[in-house]
């Protein structure tokens, strides 16, 4: 599974959206890693802010 995969699996998993911070504790990925898989993801539309600097999955 690729990084942006884990990544997009563990926004759709919570409840709430998240930051970037929480999902690098959660994944226990570095922390580049996880803002290059947040830049793809908002490329391609798979995630939205409902709140500043908080993101959650467009579609649940």
């Amino acid at each position: 599974m690729s990084v942006k995969d884990q990544v997009f699996e563990i926004i759709k998993a919570s409840a709430t959206p998240v930051t970037a911070g929480e999902v690098e504790k959660l994944s226990g990925l570095e922390r580049k890693a996880v803002d290059k898989a947040f830049t793809e993801l908002k490329k391609d539309n798979a995630i939205v802010s409902p709140v500043r600097c908080k993101w959650e999955a467009a579609v649940k």
